[in-house]
């Protein structure tokens, strides 16, 4: 198996069978053939003999030893092993009775024990302050039982490693949208939930056209209300624009394509929002690297056409062999028996054919591919009809026409997050732009490893513009674009995803939605500047376009968690009696200097420098308004910057010290990144410096960081996180929330 380094370590981390001590069990060769073997079995359910099994069971580790196919992570953890919980996406329906809510809160924890995430429409509950006939009482609302369900998350560990993850929804004419809109306007709150809107497009028309919409009961259903649908629409992208949440899901959408109306009615998706699903519906996910498919300036359509078909077959199978946490789940799951393939190093096969990704050849291109991988994928499931027979829900559903021919799956396309899974298989996450072209790792204390993506530096390389001091810049920059030493058309080629213009991420994702039986896992990445006009253009595209919902991510818009801080003894143990000691000479009457504004992940960073005849002498930051503790620190910082350059500490010192401090939430500025207050206090010494010497400001921000959309600090191995298919993963250890 031809993985990376890093693929090793995940693998090792995340997903290879140990002991009770921790030790290895199984190699990643290994592991290939454990959920091969058990995944094959299940033909021999339908009449499949021995050599037909070993067959089936040599395609099966084929393709994804060749990293052209893998499933979701539940089934790469758990196929052989005694959990056999497969699915990694769950509804589950929220009743409007304490019994009901509580049946639920029960039945979220016994997914989450077993690894999966699932997502809940709290639309049912009856509004704040509604009647409680029975008691005589009044009810508390959705917002407050989705607390419960928070605080019940937060208690089991999904999968006994980590914490699961949920996705809460609220229909849009619910009487306490707002109440929901905001609900998470403290990122602190509600951390185990990724929030959307039930958007219809009754109240899409209204927000067109500026008027007023019915708030519905859902105890009575009946009016019980209106409201100014403009006003809610900008509560929603003003609260998108402060820190991403929450999204849009177009409900009405999804229903125009639920396979099996006759059922049920989806109000619901998965964590992530790629799974629209019906209440106690589950779903297998697989994904194939496109990049493997890309021979010279083409495709190799006859072996992505072979691979499409052992991958609904593998997926397909997994219905059988899984594990379910509920009856009720197992019976909705194979009445229904949906699947959902979909792709991933999407950005890595552009890169391949000569593409740029904001480009109208991009997005015919994943027009193309996309509209390939799903005919391929249904004839792969009208074949396995034949064999074992339409899901059952047939009769009744928008395929039970007299035309189309009997199918396996309701559903075969889902274009799910990869964070993972693609770490896995060295390639790009789903359909995302790179995440980086290079970027600076830290190894010990003063050293420093530039990683480049492995397409860029062999092209640098082959098209003899390649040097390891170029390589840093790139790193530092965290672009190619801009830089004279790189070709344009190589340029053109490696964007990342703050290259992108807004709707260009849109039309993307509109291109996959339109081949896609399900929905698509995408995030919109906005710089830290956007306005929130921008974030509306995002969702009227969104809307105008095709998609079924719309996830936006504007860099740096989630504030830090709260530190926390080691009690420690105020005395000091040790003294420096006989130690030379600097001397500090006091604060000038007079000084000159310039004040800078630097964003930072807690607000505006005012940064003045003064200076005297000897030089710079003191530092002031604040931030935001008054109090915090990011203001606090900042001011702290900057006294005792003061003082030191009053004491004859060199500028250039100072700044050596303080540049590269990471926060979990770094931010986008004048083309590079603020890593931290800190760093941002020496950002402004360096432009300070450079104005004085020059007389000219610095065009760009140099760091020694380069990501995206950083979203955090992961919990697992500390590195930054990135913000990516509707979800935080770590590029270096696999972490995900989502998943």
């Amino acid at each position: 198996m031809q993985i990376t380094d890093n693929a090793r370590t995940v693998l090792e981390r995340r997903y290879l069978t140990k002991d009770t001590e921790g030790n290895l069990l199984e190699t990643p060769e290994e592991l290939l053939q454990r959920v091969a073997s058990n995944i094959a079995a299940i033909d021999a359910n339908y009449g499949a003999d021995a050599e037909t099994v070993a067959q089936i069971e040599a395609d099966f580790t084929e393709i994804m030893d060749r990293l052209e196919f893998l499933p979701n992570s539940p089934t790469l953890m758990n196929a052989g092993r005694e959990l056999q919980q497969l699915s990694a996406c769950f509804v589950l329906p929220v009743e409007d009775s304490m019994e009901g809510i509580f049946e639920t809160v029960k039945n979220a924890a016994l997914i989450h024990k077993s690894g999966g995430g699932t997502g809940f429409a709290f639309s049912r509950l009856r509004p704040k302050n509604d009647k409680v006939l029975s008691t005589g009482g009044v009810a508390s609302g959705p917002i407050s039982f989705m607390k419960v369900f928070n605080a019940a998350t937060e208690a089991v560990k999904q999968g006994g490693t980590r914490r699961g993850a949920n996705m809460g929804v609220l229909r849009i004419d619910h009487p306490d949208i707002l109440e929901f809109i905001t609900c998470k306007q403290d990122s602190r709150d509600l951390t185990n939930f990724n929030l959307s809107c039930g958007v219809t497009e009754a109240f899409m028309e209204a927000v067109k056209e500026g008027t007023t919409y019915d708030l519905i009961n859902p105890r009575t259903g009946q009016p019980c209300g209106r409201q100014s649908a403009r006003d809610v629409f900008d509560k929603l992208v003003e609260m998108a624009w402060h820190n991403g949440e929450p999204g849009i899901i177009f409900l009405d959408r999804l229903n125009q394509f639920n396979p099996t109306p006759h059922v049920a009615k989806i109000e619901s998706t998965n964590p992530c929002g790629e799974q629209p699903l019906l209440p106690y519906e589950s779903c297998n996910l697989g994904s194939i690297n496109l990049a493997k498919f890309v021979t010279k300036d083409s495709l190799d359509w006859d072996r992505l056409r072979r691979v499409i078909h052992l991958a609904i077959h593998f997926l397909d199978n997994v219905i059988d062999a899984n594990r379910y946490p509920l009856p009720e789940i197992e019976n909705m799951t194979k009445a229904n028996r949906k699947v959902g393939l979909g792709v991933m190093g999407f950005a890595d096969m552009l890169i391949l054919l000569g593409i740029p990704y904001d480009s109208a050849k991009a997005i015919e291109t994943a027009r193309q591919v996309m509209g390939f991988i799903q005919q391929t994928a249904r004839q792969a499931s009208a074949e396995l009809a034949q064999l074992r027979g339409p899901f059952p829900n047939f009769k009744g559903s928008v395929y039970d026409d007299g035309k189309t021919p009997p199918l396996r799956n309701a559903t075969v396309t889902t274009i799910a997050p990869t964070g993972t899974i693609s770490i896995i298989a060295g390639c790009s996450s789903g359909i995302e732009p790179l995440f980086a072209i290079a970027y600076t790792r830290n190894v010990m204390d003063n050293d420093e490893l530039i990683e480049v993506n492995p397409l860029f530096e062999q092209m640098a390389k082959r098209d003899g513009f390649y040097s390891p001091e170029l390589m840093k810049i790139v790193a530092k920059k965290g672009s190619a674009r801009g830089i004279e030493e790189v070709p344009e058309r190589i340029q053109g080629l490696f964007a990342t995803a703050h290259d992108i213009e807004p709707k260009y991420h849109v039309r993307i994702q509109a291109a996959f939605q339109e081949f896609t039986d399900n929905a698509v896992s995408k995030t919109v990445n906005l710089r830290h500047e956007a306005t929130r006009d921008d974030v509306s253009d995002v969702f009227w595209e969104a809307h105008k376009l095709g998609c079924k919902g719309i996830t936006i991510y504007r860099d740096g818009s989630r504030s830090s968690q709260v530190l926390t801080v080691k009690k420690t003894d105020p005395i000091e143990k040790s003294s420096q009696t006989g130690a030379p000691r600097a001397v500090v000479r006091p604060r000038p009457q007079v000084t000159t200097g310039r004040t800078q504004r630097i964003p930072t992940a807690h607000g505006n960073m005012y940064v003045t420098i003064n200076e005297d005849e000897y030089g710079i002498c003191e530092v002031f930051a604040q931030t935001g308004k008054s109090g915090g503790d990011a203001a606090a620190n900042n001011e702290a910082i900057a006294r005792l910057i003061s003082t030191a350059l009053r004491a004859g500490v060199p500028t250039k010192d100072v700044i050596k010290q303080l540049r590269g401090i990471r926060s979990s939430t770094p931010v986008w500025f004048n083309g590079g990144m603020v890593l931290s207050g800190p760093d941002g206090i020496a950002i402004a010494l360096e432009r300070y410096l450079h104005w004085r010497n020059t007389g000219q400001e610095l065009s760009s921000v140099q760091t020694a960081m380069d990501t995206a959309a950083p979203a955090g600090e992961c919990p697992d191995c500390g590195s930054i996180l990135k913000y990516e298919e509707g979800c935080s993963n770590c590029p270096q250890c696999g972490y995900s929330r989502c998943s």
